[in-house]
């Protein structure tokens, strides 16, 4: 198993992105042969009611997350939350689930993102690099 801190996590739903300030977070790869990944963010009270909404309908969600640092690119996880606690001013919620590679390369992501916009060329060439470089987050498709 190994452990990395969790930089930062956002939940994405419904075409949009719910950011979760951390107030400390872990990534662990459980390294078994299914690739589980477990994500414990501790954040702020004011969140409990979003996650219990989708502890108690027991709904799948996928999440951003960077590990380590700012300037790393952010991977995709599929996951369900399996704990959800409460303390006096903030909350753990442990999730449970799977990296997403499918779709979830950032790269192409970016690049299809700029595609979209209608760039071409040397001006895809330079936002592309710039992109890269500063790793804006990215609207990923259910």
């Amino acid at each position: 198993m190994k452990t990395f801190k969790l930089f930062s996590l956002d939940v994405l739903e419904d075409n949009q992105s719910v950011e979760v300030p951390l107030e400390d977070g872990l990534a662990l790869n459980k390294e078994d042969e299914h690739n589980t990944w477990l994500l414990e963010a501790y954040t702020y009270l004011d969140l409990y009611d979003f996650f219990n909404k989708i502890y108690s309908e027991n709904r799948e969600i996928i999440v951003e997350a960077k590990i380590t640092k700012r300037e790393n690119a952010p991977a995709y996880f599929q996951t369900k939350i399996c704990s959800l606690l409460k303390f006096e001013q903030h909350i753990s919620v442990l999730l449970e689930g799977h990296l997403r590679r499918n779709r979830s390369d950032y790269s192409e992501l970016l690049l299809e993102n700029l595609l979209q916009k209608g760039l071409e060329g040397q001006a895809l060439l330079a936002e592309f690099k710039e992109k890269m470089k500063s790793k804006p987050k990215l609207k990923v498709k259910n």
